[in-house]
């Protein structure tokens, strides 16, 4: 699975702890004997990349533009109510995914990640 070297792209950067989180996870997931036992795993950390993206893309420039307390707390209600509805798809996505799915899956973020 390649992807374009001379496509235009942003990254945002998260913490450590989910870094190693990460890796951990898609370790397991990748040496599981059986693989389906990993997908509520693999689900919650797509779920807590997707957190930390909306914070990095979103509640970061708010916070940098100074928009008021009022503001931030309504994108922060907004945001959380938003990854509360995709999480739950995104479960149900990932926990019905096959041993292939789930590994490309899992290759695909470690891509991401380089």
């Amino acid at each position: 699975m390649s992807t374009p070297t001379n496509a235009p792209f942003m990254r945002f950067y998260h913490s450590e702890a989910l870094r190693a989180k990460t890796l951990t996870v898609l370790n397991n997931l990748e040496q599981a004997k059986d693989p389906l036992q990993q997908r509520g795993h693999l689900a919650g950390v797509v779920v807590e990349l997707l957190e930390s993206g909306m914070d990095y893309y979103f509640m970061k420039p708010l916070k940098l533009a100074k928009v008021g307390f009022v503001v931030e707390q309504s994108a922060v209600v907004g945001m959380s109510g938003a990854v509360r509805m995709i999480a739950g798809v995104i479960h149900n996505i990932i926990g019905r995914m096959d041993k292939a799915q789930l590994l490309v899956v899992s290759t695909y973020i470690r891509q991401l990640m380089e």
